[in-house]
């Protein structure tokens, strides 16, 4: 018999885990013998004779757990990017395991006090070394480590709960996402889609076994990139309702009841926690510290941004004139007509300029090259988890090794919506490793032979993936709990969005956005517009962000026992009482489709983009004072932050770096927030 390929560390370069030897049939008993093995090191560590000491407590915690680390890394990878029926059923059937193998953990008196003694003798110890005593016992404090025997096993008992319905979240989602993807049968109904578009929607629909007709799949966010482009109403209202509906729909993947479950739980957890709400629970380690904050921060943009989104309603009704009433369908049509009239701007017009390979080659890695001198060699020997996925290898300017980075750029029926990083390696100094990243985006795959042209806001999501890529792949760190993006989850976005500048940054502009077929630089005065125009849809885009935002606390904000009525009612309350109930603007995700919050880490944590974006804006105007694209600065960002990880507070680093606290000025002036 072949021996697991998880029960030993992967020889392959930068332990790149072997994709070829891993079937399906290695995971469940990778899992088993990973968490049996986890805890005897464990134990070990818990009833070890000697006194408590910083190396024999945490950092054997830190040594212990690797076969479970490495089968996680690639299961949790899979289900997310390419999953199946078997690849469902062993995640439903692991996910509370896990979470009550992380409760056995964290709920051992005998660990948990040899925590605290080492603590309470206040050893000498680095500053990085300080931080993770300091999260770890921070980390057992809040998952129950000082709650009594009755109280750990009622928690025991939620969080298993909870981890099953996360999943059975997920897949009632993915499952009503595909249900819910838009059958058109007469191209005619397309007009005004791009060719380009049009193959890659017949694509699709063929390899659903629906040959001739064209398949509109839907991304994750409420809003769908076709509804800008498509002049067909009726169609434009049959794809709306269909994104907005996933997940309320009359059939077995409706997930409302999921949900009031979940928020019922995480409320009775919170209590039994010592915490009013989930909410205060989750904000308490975080750089907002509590809900309050929070409010405070979105208070002052939430008025502005509707004031913005009314006067941007106003001017779409009168472009479509007595014809009918604007409608939540029609936004994105007449704002790209409005966008088009008084900035000269067609976003098809972009299109062609944007072609994948080129985006990726001279745009993503050519500014992180002059940055920080990364250097990206494609591993034709070294393959991925999918025939799709590509995997490059990342070298210093002077050819020492950094990691690896795998893409997966294409969507698929096996995939999740949305964008995202993962980590495969951590890097850390303790454990000798270096780190493996990847990057899963949902581009439309053109038929073979056709370029893959993006739309704006894909490249602007290919850079901003990367900028998380690039959070893990320059840690520099010791131990791997502070590594890459192991930081507090409203700092995560940070550095991803920080990255998003470079891409109409114009040195790096030109040497990417190239038409496909001529080779013809973007015009200038296209990109100049381009740039003009950017201002212009920013009342829309708070709106449907903080609408989310908003919701998500307001789930999380309820105090057990608290009755929430249907998901409707609740969200329209929700809404309506926070100020952001524009008819005409969905939240970016809706309640039933949520999947941040619901089958992710984000669950009272969505306002976290925005407050990074804070972070973000005050940097991009650092980097422009300081003479923008260039080694020197690219160093300071990485030094200073980049390559710390969690390895110091999160706002410590953005000192370091910054010089001073931030201030959201810049923020309210990118978002046309502090205009009358």
């Amino acid at each position: 018999m072949v021996e697991n390929p998880f029960f030993r560390e992967s020889d392959l370069p930068y332990a790149l885990p072997p994709f070829e030897q891993i079937d399906e049939s290695h995971y469940a008993p990778a899992f088993e013998r990973g968490m049996a093995e986890h805890i005897a090191e464990i134990d070990a560590i818990a009833s070890n004779a000697e006194p408590p000491t910083f190396e024999n407590t945490i950092v054997a915690l830190e040594r212990s757990g690797q076969i479970l680390d490495r089968v996680s890394a690639v299961f949790f990878n899979q289900a997310s990017s390419n999953t199946n029926d078997t690849i469902q059923a062993l995640q439903a059937d692991i996910a509370p395991k896990l979470a009550a193998h992380s409760d056995a953990i964290h709920l051992n008196p005998a660990l948990f006090a040899r925590i605290e003694a080492v603590r309470a003798a206040d050893p000498d110890l680095d500053p990085e070394s300080q931080r993770l005593l300091e999260r770890y016992h921070l980390e057992f404090v809040r998952a129950g480590a000082a709650l009594d025997d009755d109280q750990q096993a009622k928690l025991r008992s939620i969080n298993e709960e909870l981890s099953a319905l996360s999943t059975t979240f997920q897949k009632k989602l993915l499952d009503d996402t595909n249900t819910s993807a838009v059958v058109v049968d007469d191209v005619a109904q397309l007009d005004g889609v791009s060719a380009d578009s049009i193959s890659a929607m017949a694509e699709s629909a063929r390899e659903r076994g629906l040959d001739g007709k064209y398949l509109i799949t839907l991304i994750l966010p409420s809003g769908q990139p076709i509804l800008s482009s498509l002049t067909n109403r009726a169609l434009r209202e049959r794809i709306y309702r269909a994104s907005i509906s996933r997940g309320s729909n009359d059939n077995e993947h409706n997930t409302a009841a999921t949900i009031a479950r979940m928020t019922a739980l995480r409320a009775e957890r919170a209590e039994l926690l010592g915490y009013r709400t989930h909410a205060a629970y989750v904000l308490e380690d975080s750089t907002a510290g509590s809900p309050e904050a929070v409010h405070e921060m979105l208070s002052k943009l939430a008025p502005a941004a509707v004031a913005n989104a009314r006067a941007e309603a106003a001017e779409l009704q009168k472009s479509i004139g007595d014809q009918f009433e604007l409608q939540g369908w029609d936004w994105s049509f007449y704002s790209e007509q409005v966008r088009r009239a008084t900035y000269d701007v067609d976003s098809a017009q972009l299109r062609p300029y944007f072609e994948l390979e080129r985006v990726l080659q001279d745009g993503v890695f050519f500014a992180a090259n002059r940055l920080y001198g990364l250097n990206f060699t494609e591993r034709e020997d070294l393959v991925g988890y999918h025939p799709e996925v590509r995997v490059f290898e990342v070298t210093e300017a002077d050819g020492s090794p950094v990691g690896l980075f795998l893409a997966d750029f294409y969507a698929r029926a096996s995939k999740r919506g949305g964008a995202w990083m993962n980590s495969f390696v951590e890097q850390s100094a303790l454990l000798d490793t270096k780190p493996v990243v990847m990057n899963n985006l949902n581009i439309v795959r053109p038929p073979a032979g056709e370029p893959t042209l993006l739309t704006f806001d894909e490249v602007t999501t290919l850079f901003h993936e990367f900028g998380h890529a690039l959070h893990g792949l320059l840690s520099d760190v010791r131990y791997p709990k502070l590594s890459g993006t192991n930081v507090r989850r409203d700092f995560v976005e940070f550095p991803s969005q920080v990255n998003e500048m470079w891409m109409v940054w114009p040195e790096v502009l030109a040497n990417y956005a190239r038409h496909h077929e001529t080779g013809e630089l973007i015009p200038q005065d296209l990109v100049q517009r381009l740039l003009d125009s950017q201002i212009w849809g920013e009342g829309f885009k708070t709106t449907e962000y903080l609408g989310a935002a908003l919701l998500d606390l307001a789930w999380h904000e309820i105090e057990t026992g608290t009755p929430t009525g249907d998901v409707a009612t609740f969200e329209a309350a929700a809404l309506e009482s926070a100020g952001v109930a524009v008819a005409e603007i969905p939240p970016r995700y809706r309640s039933t489709y949520f999947a941040h919050i619901f089958a992710g880490g984000y669950s009272a944590g969505y306002y976290s983009y925005i407050w990074s974006e804070v972070l973000d804006a005050d940097t991009v105007e650092w980097f422009k004072e300081n003479g923008g694209l260039n080694r020197e600065n690219g160093e300071h960002f990485r030094r200073t932050l980049l390559a710390r990880g969690g390895s110091i507070p999160e706002m410590q680093a953005f000192r370091e770096f910054r010089g001073r606290d931030p201030q959201i000025d810049p923020l309210l002036e990118r978002r046309g927030l502090n205009r009358s």
